[in-house]
């Protein structure tokens, strides 16, 4: 992984659509789930860089840290 990976994964980390899909809010999580992961650069590089998908809840202390 380098530098811009770990970027774009931020940038899906701070997105208003993929942080309400992490909380399990309603169509936010419907559009990530089936339409966003599949065709957005940040989502897919965030499952790459964080090791889930955009969706998926995170840890526990409600905050993830740079890999």
């Amino acid at each position: 992984m380098g530098r811009v990976e770990r970027a774009m994964a931020r940038i899906c980390l701070r997105c208003p659509l993929c942080v309400s899909a992490r909380r399990g809010r309603g169509w936010a999580l419907w559009l990530v789930k089936h339409v966003e992961s599949k065709l957005c650069p940040f989502c897919r590089a965030y499952e790459r860089v964080y090791g889930r998908k955009a969706y998926e809840p995170a840890e526990l202390s409600g905050r993830l840290s740079d890999p």
